[in-house]
């Protein structure tokens, strides 16, 4: 059983961060490394790490590829057991956006989000299982976000994909109850960070996202309840009223979000 009393501690551990060359996923790798935690990074722009890694030499290890590739996954996996040991933490933040209408989109927006939102994501936690069954002290991170707890219109496509997230992460830390590994959902709103410049197949659109946090403060959260062994964690207030007032009257934010 997972001592869930005992918090997390990243002193000596081994952790994989998942897009982790820019915004949340950098600031995680970052904090976590300064806080005497090896860190494997996997992003696909090499630059970046390199430039991380020339600071961080002694604590981190650079994957470059796409999660969404089975190869990539496979040299994490390999990149792991190069350290002849478990792993302890393994962060699945990497996660891609799309904006606009559903029915003006095409099949590819939805395949494209989901694949890397959802099914790189279920995957390589897969594969790294075995690995983090070995730790006496792991964590599942997922990086989600308000909209996989309630949906607005013009991103269908990343709502259905972090619901996913959300509904699968419930799943899974059920099924490693009896286990020595905790699984944690963490669902930012908005952040400050180059999200938004990677987004699929959406044109012109923008988002009308209101407020934002900066990804080190995210980060900062994200580990505070990996440290706490927190089942979920919802951030900013604004993300929390969002969330909660669907919960406690569905049919008055659908007349909130309803498009005009």
């Amino acid at each position: 059983m997972i001592g869930f009393g005992r918090r997390w501690d990243p002193t000596g551990k081994l952790a994989v961060v998942t897009g982790a060359s820019s915004g949340i996923g950098q600031s995680i790798a970052m904090q976590l490394v300064s806080r005497d935690c090896h860190v494997i990074a996997v992003a696909r722009r090499q630059q970046r790490l390199d430039e991380l890694a020339e600071s961080y030499s002694d604590r981190f290890t650079p994957v470059v590829g796409d999660i969404t590739s089975e190869s990539t996954r496979q040299r994490i996996v390999d990149t792991v057991g190069s350290h002849g040991r478990s792993l302890d933490l393994l962060v699945n933040n990497a996660g891609v956006g799309a904006i606009g209408p559903f029915e003006s989109a095409s099949p590819e927006r939805l395949r494209g989000v989901m694949e890397v939102n959802f099914f790189a994501v279920a995957e390589l936690t897969r594969s790294l299982l075995p690995m983090l069954r070995r730790s006496s002290d792991a964590v599942i991170c997922n990086v989600s976000s308000v909209l996989g707890h309630c949906a607005v219109p013009d991103k269908s496509e990343y709502c259905a994909s972090k619901f996913a997230l959300h509904g699968w992460s419930d799943s899974l830390r059920a099924e490693l109850a009896d286990q020595s590994i905790g699984v944690t959902l963490v669902s930012p709103s908005t952040t400050r960070s180059e999200f938004f410049d990677v987004l699929v197949d959406s044109g012109d659109a923008v988002s009308k996202s209101l407020g934002s946090w900066p990804p080190q403060r995210v980060a900062r959260a994200a580990i505070k309840a990996i440290e706490r062994r927190r089942s979920e964690v919802i951030l900013s207030v604004g993300g929390k009223l969002l969330v909660y007032a669907d919960r406690l009257c569905p049919p008055l934010m659908a007349r909130v979000l309803r498009k005009r």
